[in-house]
């Protein structure tokens, strides 16, 4: 399958079914990780793999979204290692951490396995009950398995506005602030 086409298949799974993933699966998912771009290579990603029942049941105290997974990647940055811009010492550990995990997510889609990317939970909590130390940024969770049977995409997974909507050259010149593309209509 082309890169294009395992981009646009794939989809946030939202239900999976009671089966184990793989070592060699989560193996692979883990190396795609590893190999990701980062800012000046610093590598900040620090990536907990959460598989016992216990620690996922655990878990659900600090997001209501794990769908049930067998497995959850806790997608981190270690800010005392990031890259750091000279000019506005802005850090760029939380784009590493979302370019790794979007490398995780679509490997895991070319292993046959779903995924789904994780904002909404409790920082302070999940650093608390895992005992994250203070220098590590918790950036997404990301629940790993195989789909149930019955899981599908979102209704809206295939809308999508026109490339001329987002795309512009050389220019910003009529872009408007706030208005959505007429042509687009999301249900």
């Amino acid at each position: 399958m082309s890169f294009i086409d395992l981009a646009r298949n794939r989809y946030s799974v939202r239900k999976f079914k009671d089966q184990k993933v793989e070592k060699e699966k989560l193996d692979l998912i883990l190396e795609a990780a590893r190999i990701a771009p980062t800012g000046c290579n610093y590598q900040p990603q620090r990536i907990m793999v959460i598989d016992e029942p216990k620690l996922l049941e655990k878990l659900k105290s600090c997001t209501n979204y794990t769908f049930g997974a067998p497995l959850v990647l806790m997608v981190c940055y270690d800010s005392t290692t990031c890259w750091k811009s000279a000019t506005n010492n802005v850090m760029g550990g939380y784009e590493d951490a979302c370019i790794v995990t979007t490398h995780m997510m679509l490997e895991a889609a070319d292993l046959g396995l779903g995924s789904t990317w994780v904002g909404g939970f409790d920082r302070a909590k999940l650093q608390e009950l895992f005992n994250i130390p203070e220098f590590l940024m918790p950036v997404a969770l990301l629940p790993i398995g195989y789909p149930a049977d019955e899981a599908h995409p979102s209704h809206l997974h295939e809308k999508r506005y026109e490339m001329s909507h987002f795309v512009s050259y050389n220019s910003f010149e009529g872009i408007e602030e706030g208005k959505p593309h007429p042509a687009m209509v999301f249900d």
